[in-house]
């Protein structure tokens, strides 16, 4: 075999192996943004679900102040929580928001277990069966949502995959956590 001959062969090579790097680049950026758009469905289905519990508690705090007038700063608690989630600017921001806001809620079920009244009124029940629907919904999404997190999460620390990720600043995302005991505990909608 010539050198001419080598030198072409070596040549070959060296672009079979630039074209697989190349090739594996790109199929891992592309696994990383579909993993990132993903992520973005899910939050927004998230976000939907928590829009509609944000627009169902100033009915069911009016509904409680009917019956609960001395209750005014419990209910006034929730409902700045309820704002100041509404209006996160980022994930993560909305994320410790929400929590905070979940966290006003136990007070405000556990205000409407003190008034048998409340309880036995029929918008009340039915404020509460939506808002249990909802509360089952928000926990899927967030379920899902932290599933997809995960897998980008695992896919930019992993081996090689974290090369393309500080290459491309695919930085790791929040995941949807409570972070206190008390929002640890079951919401209590009891009928």
């Amino acid at each position: 075999m010539s050198i001419g001959a080598m030198l072409l062969a070596a040549v070959g090579i060296i672009l079979l192996i630039v074209l697989g790097i190349l090739i594996w680049v790109i199929g891992s950026y592309n696994g990383f943004v579909k993993l990132r758009n993903k992520t973005e469905e899910a939050f927004s289905a998230l976000d939907i679900s928590l829009k509609k519990r944000y627009d169902l508690i100033p009915n069911y705090v009016e509904t409680v102040k009917g019956y609960a007038k001395y209750e005014s700063e419990t209910l006034e608690r929730v409902i700045q929580a309820r704002n100041r989630a509404m209006n996160a600017a980022s994930h993560k921001e909305r994320i410790e928001k929400d929590n905070v806001f979940s966290g006003s809620l136990h007070s405000l079920f556990a205000l409407s277990e003190n008034y048998p009244d409340l309880k036995a009124s029929e918008n009340f029940i039915q404020l509460q069966e939506q808002l249990a629907r909802i509360e089952e919904e928000i926990a899927g999404a967030r379920r899902y949502y932290n599933g997809i997190v995960n897998q980008f999460n695992t896919k930019a620390e992993m081996f090689p995959g974290s090369l393309i990720a500080g290459i491309f600043h695919f930085e790791r995302m929040p995941l949807y956590e409570v972070n206190s005991r008390e929002e640890r505990e079951k919401v209590n909608v009891s009928f």
